[in-house]
């Protein structure tokens, strides 16, 4: 059975090459370090895991063109921890300026920016599982805003950001999926915690689109055609639908640059 731990090795260092990019690389690195050490790879991993994580690849994306994006005491911050651990929280300097104008602005109105998945920190055209984009640095999904109780709040539907959809009769989810697109509305299983306790900000949630629009004129927003309608966005040519191929995307916004 010996041969069974090889194996084991090869499907972790593919999940976290899948997840995170680099992680599969720092899983062998920590194998290494353990072996020299001699210590446990569950004391080298973490610790190299975080040392790269928090410091050293930040320190050197700058030289290929990503940066990170900000986690903390920022008007422009992730859902969770999650994204960034997993290294899925690095942009192009072009779309970092545009967050960052475009945060502070909306900032003033109150508003503040959370975002989801963005891209991983190297190599163009390397994919940000399970987006079919996201690959370039010129893309991220931004979180909908929400009241509760009729008052503003930071608070979000989903622990993940995703799957917690504005409503369950959308007509173009029931569209694609007759034309075969089974995966359409598949990130609702990504909510299972969603909480019914908080509704969609129209008010708001169109003033941070536009907000992110103004700083960036040959930019795209993605949304669910019912909610372009709905939240007044109908005379913007680039507030777009996505197309039956993606998912759902009335649980949150896609925002991209050229």
């Amino acid at each position: 059975m010996k041969f069974l731990k090889p194996i084991g090795h090869i499907l972790f260092i593919a999940l976290l090459t899948i997840l995170t990019q680099v992680g599969g690389l720092l899983w062998l690195m920590s194998v290494f370090i353990a072996a020299k050490l001699q210590k446990r790879k569950r004391y080298t991993f973490p610790i190299v895991y975080l040392a790269f994580n928090l410091i050293i690849i930040p320190s050197v994306t700058p030289y290929f063109g990503r940066k990170k994006l900000p986690l903390i005491k920022s008007a422009l911050k992730p859902q969770n921890l999650i994204y960034p651990l997993l290294f899925r929280n690095y942009v192009d300097n072009e779309l970092y300026d545009v967050l960052q104008k475009s945060t502070i602005d909306l900032a003033h109105l109150g508003i503040k920016t959370t975002y989801l998945d963005a891209n991983f920190p190297f190599l163009n055209g390397f994919p940000l599982f399970p987006h079919l984009s996201h690959n370039d640095g010129k893309k991220i999904d931004i979180a909908f805003m929400y009241l509760e109780n009729n008052n503003k709040t930071d608070q979000k539907p989903s622990f993940m950001g995703y799957g917690a959809f504005t409503t369950e009769s959308n007509p173009t989810s029931n569209q694609c999926k007759k034309q075969g697109y089974w995966q359409y509305d598949l990130t609702k299983y990504l909510s299972p915690d969603k909480s019914d306790a908080l509704q969609l900000d129209r008010e708001n949630t169109k003033t941070l689109i536009q907000g992110l629009l103004y700083r960036d004129k040959n930019s795209k927003i993605f949304i669910e055609p019912y909610l372009k309608k709905e939240l007044g966005l109908s005379k913007y040519d680039n507030v777009r639908f996505h197309g039956c191929q993606a998912v759902r995307h009335d649980d949150h916004i896609h925002f991209e640059i050229k």
